[in-house]
């Protein structure tokens, strides 16, 4: 019995492994999907133009005559879809072959369960970006929700390999204000980035550090956050006129020096627990290379392979920040430098 559980576990710890490298595949082709605008590419939900396969054009007059067929980006937008239904049926993997393990003291049953309810929302504002003609709001919610499953299949991952390798721990380690400071910050950033997306604000601001040649340019803030935006027009290629725009683009890189200092905040703070300090500098690096990433996106306007190098470094960062968070709760030995006296902290000295 005690042999069939460990290999349960085992092929767990590999699925949820799969998993979130097969959610970054996923975001990327979704990210590929609206850089090369095919989001619409299918007008229709679950098939296109009715067919579980692109169809000819003569089937796709007769379906949708306002709607002409673009064969390459209706594809794009169908092996987007393709990837994402697989990645579904891996949730339910998971959750199917971990149901008789539900019961064991220290199997995250609650967080599988967390997974397939955010996999299944996911879908939900997948379909919602075709039927709502690309809403900026869903397609943000879209992004976030893509995000969540990344981020689920990564601490599943963690707290499946710490079942596995029966790591001795006595009590996970409470999470302080600066760690959601920095989480708040950091989600906050990545909604602003699927803002900027969203409402094609990436190249709004020419040139940096200025914008437009000017330190505070005309901007519309009211009019470029107006989150009860009209569902019904078409949203390819936006809707919101350029100082709207601008504001978007302006925000988001005042987000982003935001999110810095509280990254270098977070650091200083954990600076003596070596085995949180150092992930955190990676993550520190990691953000000054997303962020070089982002100015190279505005200087070379937005060529693809930098914009979605820029998505894939917004992944890298938060899957890294999460990693260091989960050190930081679960790491059984926390060595401190000598030069730095270690915070106290209730949950161990107890």
């Amino acid at each position: 019995m005690h042999d069939s559980y460990e290999r349960r576990l085992r092929w767990l710890v590999r699925l949820t492994l799969i998993g979130t490298f097969f959610t970054a595949v996923v975001m990327l082709v979704g990210a590929w999907t609206r850089l090369v605008d095919a989001g619409l590419g299918c007008p229709d939900w679950p098939g296109c133009y009715g067919k579980l396969l692109v169809p000819d054009n003569e089937h796709a007059t007769l379906r949708h005559p306002d709607v002409p067929l673009v064969p390459f980006k209706a594809w794009v937008e169908m092996v987007h879809r393709y990837i994402a239904s697989l990645l579904g049926l891996l949730v339910i993997s998971v959750v199917a072959l971990g149901w008789s393990l539900r019961r064991r003291q220290g199997y995250p049953w609650h967080l599988s369960w967390v997974l397939l309810i955010v996999i299944v929302l996911q879908g939900a504002f997948g379909a919602f970006t075709v039927t709502l003609q690309l809403w900026p709001q869903v397609v943000t919610l879209h992004l976030l929700g893509g995000l969540s499953v990344l981020l689920l299949f990564l601490w599943l991952h963690l707290r499946l390999r710490l079942a596995v390798t029966e790591a001795k721990v006595t009590a996970p380690r409470s999470t302080n204000a600066w760690w959601v400071i920095a989480a708040c910050l950091l989600v906050a950033q990545m909604a602003l980035g699927g803002w900027v997306s969203s409402n094609y604000a990436g190249i709004a601001c020419q040139g940096f550090p200025t914008c437009n040649g000017q330190w505070w340019p005309s901007m519309d803030i009211s009019e470029g956050f107006h989150l009860t935006q009209t569902v019904g027009p078409n949203y390819l290629h936006g809707q919101l006129h350029a100082d709207a725009r601008t504001a978007i683009q302006v925000v988001h890189r005042l987000g982003a020096l935001l999110l810095g200092l509280g990254l270098v905040a977070l650091w200083w703070h954990h600076r003596g627990c070596l085995s949180v300090a150092r992930p955190l500098l990676i993550v520190i690096g990691l953000y000054t290379l997303q962020a070089a990433l982002g100015i190279a996106n505005v200087v070379f306007w937005l060529p693809l392979w930098l914009a979605l190098l820029h998505t894939a470094g917004a992944m890298v960062l938060a899957t890294v920040l999460v990693w260091a968070w989960w050190r930081w709760r679960y790491q059984a030995e926390v060595v401190y430098s000598a030069s730095v006296s270690p915070p106290y902290n209730p949950s161990i000295a107890q």
